[in-house]
């Protein structure tokens, strides 16, 4: 079976889906893909806090998701999600 890439919005580097984060912007609202299912415009990043910093001050969502204005708590709420699967 062929491997699916993404590519990183912090690092930047392409990856293999299954290890990636997916972030979607589902209408009016940003939300964390737990599923890589819904529908809607994708984001992929690292399940790492270093490339979600970088995401964060490069604004690696915000573009990908082409949207000017955008809530900080996702990333806040991708912190989280990383600590989780650590623990």
């Amino acid at each position: 079976m062929k491997e699916v890439l993404r590519r990183c919005v912090g690092c930047r580097e392409m990856i293999n889906k299954s290890l990636l984060l997916r972030v979607v912007c589902s209408g009016d609202s940003v939300v964390i893909d737990t599923s890589k299912k819904l529908m809607g415009r994708g984001a992929y990043i690292c399940k790492n806090k270093e490339c979600i910093t970088k995401a964060s001050k490069k604004r690696g969502i915000e573009r990908s998701l082409k949207r000017a204005k955008f809530i900080n708590d996702i990333y806040t709420e991708l912190l989280t999600e990383v600590e989780c699967e650590v623990a």
